[in-house]
């Protein structure tokens, strides 16, 4: 299950949103910005728990019921597919399951409520009756027919019997009446031949479906519907479908992705070994199947059919089957509060395997869970950082490189490019790569200031670490002299501290005293101070390295109103309007 999103209006519920967020690892705990530091701060609570309820998001929100039921209320409409949605106490006296009964509430409302020492208030008739919810079967098991299921459950609570046929050790401690002659059968089997219309079907999730290439799969059908075909001619049921295998050597290949993507199973890949198989056509599966699985199996070949199907007696673990294509993904955090990193960003920290990146902005894109890796290295360590992510990812590994800001703007994304173009290394060039945007530190600033970046602008580093100085006084001249907005990045520092009044000494050349100038010191981040002053007045000694500095064009303005402070702004218009 995901992990859920703890939401708190208050410092109040702090306190126990922390006991829930520890009883679910990857958990976040999700606080009302003006009132509450927590993980993710949001704004409006109703369209929050929208926004999370969306995205199948499990909610536990400690807040009273009826104020979740109204902000979720325009939401409802297909029992099948909500999220775990509960409401909790502030006080921990009280947990209610609201919505998702099909997706685990309520074995969610009981372990929180035993975490607690209280009793969950569960109002469904079955699982009152019963003390389980026969339709929700644990993880690696899947219900054939929710309109049937609801029947079935019907009749067991008018007073029928049943059976059980298969492996259902989930219901050993369940209170259903049984009987060795009952008309209505709980059956777990992945064929769809078992069974009739009295009966609840439940698909275990055993079958592997493995493909030797890509290019066996006959022309005008595509590998999800080669696998189809393949479950469909030997009665299995689509959903008894765990994952797809592949060869090792393939890992790299969209056609193997866009068929996992296609059965929403996952995708793994594993070396072929030797087997016994005399079958020229047939030895690649054989040779994967028998290298990767580790229980016992029957394999079933479809006649002209490029697929190898495995039967296994119960659900196959898949996360310790072959390799998953490894994945990679650098990200920018924003200038350095929650509520500023884009939800992509969030999304990868929260599957990542490993986090990787300099050690004030990973303690900045924190908190993590016992079970993910941080590697914290030195700011200078770019290159180096970049090679380490990608082995990791090759080797199956989802790793997320940090950055602040957006990780394209003098960050780590060109970093990790220059790493992967320079190495030729295929098991790098095989990796799941993806650049997520951030807020920038010139945004951020512009953002607080008013929108002094509303016309044309650039943004240049003053450090000449990684460029020549004359590089540097070139680009200032030219971008002074067209009249750009500028924003400057690592303005001075205890190394170069004359760099900045020689750049000043450049500007001053195309601009008058009266430029408006924005400084933006640690924006986002606690203790954060914006300044607004001019081209005349800016001193060197006003600036620091943590400083964001932005030299307004000819056209640039301030005002203020009724006493607030100034908003500075460039015209989209140049000139006369």
């Amino acid at each position: 299950m995901t992990s859920p999103a703890i939401v708190i209006l208050g410092a109040s519920a702090l306190a126990l949103a922390r006991r829930v967020q520890a009883r679910y690892p990857g958990s976040q705990v999700h606080g009302l910005a003006e009132r509450v530091e927590a993980d993710v701060r949001y704004t409006e609570l109703g369209v929050h728990l929208r926004e999370l309820y969306a995205r199948g998001t499990p909610i536990v929100a400690l807040c009273a019921a009826g104020i979740v039921i109204r902000c979720v209320a325009p939401l409802l409409a297909n029992k099948g597919v909500e999220p775990p949605v509960l409401a909790l106490a502030e006080d921990g006296s009280a947990v209610v399951p609201l919505l998702g009964g099909l997706a685990g509430v309520n074995a969610m409302a009981r372990e929180i409520a035993t975490m607690l020492d209280i009793a969950p208030a569960i109002t469904t008739s079955g699982e009152l009756r019963f003390g389980t919810c026969v339709l929700n079967p644990p993880h690696g098991y899947a219900l054939a027919d929710l309109a049937q299921g609801k029947r079935f459950v019907s009749d067991l609570l008018a007073g029928e019997a049943t059976r059980i046929e298969g492996n259902a050790s989930w219901l050993d401690d369940a209170s259903l009446p049984r009987a060795q002659s009952a008309r209505l059968a709980i059956r777990v089997t992945p064929f769809i031949t078992v069974g009739g219309p009295d009966d609840l079907l439940i698909h275990p999730r055993s079958v592997v479906a493995a493909v030797g290439t890509a290019s066996d799969v006959a022309a005008g059908a595509t590998i999800a519907e080669h696998i189809v075909s393949a479950l469909e001619a030997h009665k299995l049921a689509r959903s008894s479908l765990a994952m797809l295998l592949a060869p090792l050597d393939r890992i790299g290949d969209a056609a193997f992705a866009d068929a996992a993507r296609t059965l929403d199973v996952p995708l793994r890949f594993a070396e072929p070994g030797t087997s016994g198989s005399t079958d020229e056509s047939e030895e690649i599966h054989h040779r994967l199947l028998a290298t990767a699985l580790h229980v016992p199996h029957d394999v079933l070949h479809h006649s002209g059919s490029p697929i190898a199907l495995a039967v296994a007696a119960a659900p196959v673990d898949t996360a310790h089957i072959g390799q998953a294509r490894g994945r990679l993904t650098v990200i920018g955090i924003g200038p350095g509060c929650a509520e500023l990193m884009v939800p992509a960003a969030r999304d990868a920290l929260a599957e990542a395997t490993d986090i990787l990146g300099y050690a004030t902005y990973v303690k900045m894109a924190g908190p993590f869970r016992d079970d993910q890796q941080v590697h914290r290295s030195d700011n200078r360590e770019e290159l180096q950082r970049a090679r380490h992510a990608f082995e990791l990812a090759s080797a199956g590994r989802a790793a997320v490189v940090v950055s602040s800001g957006d990780p394209g703007v003098f960050a780590m994304a060109a970093a990790v490019l220059e790493a992967l173009e320079t190495s030729g290394n295929p098991r790098w060039a095989a990796v799941e790569l993806n650049i997520v945007p951030g807020v920038s530190a010139a945004m951020a600033t512009a953002a607080q200031a008013g929108a002094p970046l509303g016309h044309d602008f650039c943004m240049l580093s003053l450090s000449d670490n990684l460029k020549p100085w004359s590089i540097i006084e070139a680009r200032l001249r030219h971008a002074a002299e067209a009249d750009l907005v500028m924003a400057f990045y690592n303005p001075t520092s205890h190394a170069r501290p004359w760099q900045l009044d020689r750049a000043l000494d450049i500007v001053r050349a195309y601009r008058a005293p009266a430029t408006r100038v924005v400084l933006g010191r640690d924006i986002g981040r606690p203790g954060g101070a914006l300044t607004t002053t001019t081209l005349g007045k800016l001193r060197a000694s006003d600036v620091d390295m943590r400083t964001m500095v932005i030299v307004g064009s000819s056209t640039t303005r301030g005002f203020a109103r009724d006493g607030e402070r100034e908003w500075v702004y460039t015209p989209r218009w140049y000139g006369q309007p």
